[in-house]
């Protein structure tokens, strides 16, 4: 419904801001971090916004960056965690890291976060990987129907050949993004020499404009 907020800073709290637009207020809910990260009382500020309606409670969760929100929605998709929780790990764990630990199957690095314990980091990495999977298989089927007519492009070959692109290009697809504008993506990337966390970060900065 709200895809984001743009407006004065009124207020900065606890755990949520005041957002000014035309005369209205928005309480909207963030991290520490993330409150810590907008610009002083006064200023005009945009906040991508997570908009949640129940019978008994009508709240906004706002982010920094789409890729903060796109991780916030994919941890509401997971059993067990709430927007609390999912609010903290965004104050802890950076979205490229967050998806670089469920692609490495990296629990220890899940349960530094607060209240998230073994179980908890197995379930995430799990549905996450899953969803993933799923959408992997999907275009799979659509590759074998159209091979005979397309041939592999530069970028796919380089794809195949390099462990670490295939990590953050499958790290890129937790976070929301589709396969093949990831690969469009890392056509404009000099990848040779970066890491799987490098190749990550700067996939994030292409997508996100």
């Amino acid at each position: 419904m709200l895809a984001y907020i743009k407006g004065t800073l009124e207020m900065k709290m606890t755990d949520y801001v005041v957002v000014d637009v035309g005369g209205l207020g928005y309480k909207i809910y963030m991290s520490d971090v993330g409150i810590e990260k907008l610009g002083s009382i006064g200023e005009t500020v945009k906040i991508h916004t997570y908009y949640r309606a129940r019978e008994d409670d009508v709240s906004i969760f706002g982010f920094n960056t789409l890729e903060e929100l796109k991780m916030f929605e994919l941890l509401l998709g997971v059993s067990g965690v709430g927007a609390k929780t999912a609010l903290t790990m965004l104050a802890i764990c950076e979205p490229s890291e967050f998806a670089l630990a469920v692609i490495s199957e990296d629990e220890k690095t899940l349960t530094k976060i607060p209240g998230i314990g073994p179980k908890s980091a197995k379930r995430i990495i799990l549905e996450l990987k899953d969803k993933i999977k799923m959408e992997q298989e999907v275009e799979a089927i659509k590759n074998e129907v159209n091979k005979q007519t397309n041939t592999k492009t530069k970028i796919q070959q380089v794809i195949e050949a390099n462990e670490k692109q295939e990590e953050a290009i499958a790290a890129l697809q937790v976070l929301g993004y589709n396969k093949k504008e990831i690969e469009k993506a890392f056509e404009k990337l000099e990848v040779e020499g970066l890491t799987t966390e490098e190749l990550i970060k700067k996939g994030l900065n292409l997508l996100g404009r």
